[in-house]
């Protein structure tokens, strides 16, 4: 019986694409700048009525859980950028920087 090719779901793919938390605008992860990536979450943290935590935990939580779920396969030069965007998204909430 050959091997056929089996169609994996994983169940990250579906938070952060249908995420109950906030709605994302498209393609948020695949921006080239940190800055247009924290800006994003930003308005997607503030103009949802779902989220149950303040606006900033929300889009910093979002942030977080891409980047940990994408792990080894996410390259090094777009792990920087995201990692860029959490600076980013504390200067947009007027948060201090990460020690």
């Amino acid at each position: 019986m050959p091997n056929k090719a089996r169609k994996v779901n994983y169940w990250s793919g579906e938070v952060t694409s249908k995420s109950n938390a906030l709605d994302l605008e498209e393609g948020v992860f695949k921006l080239h700048s940190p800055r247009e990536i924290a800006r994003s979450l930003k308005r997607s943290a503030e103009t949802s009525n779902r989220r149950k935590a303040d606006p900033f935990r929300s889009a910093m939580s979002m942030l977080i859980f891409y980047i940990n779920r994408a792990g080894k396969n996410l390259p090094a030069e777009r792990k920087k950028v995201l990692q860029q965007a959490k600076d980013e998204l504390r200067k947009e909430f007027g948060r201090p920087a990460a020690k």
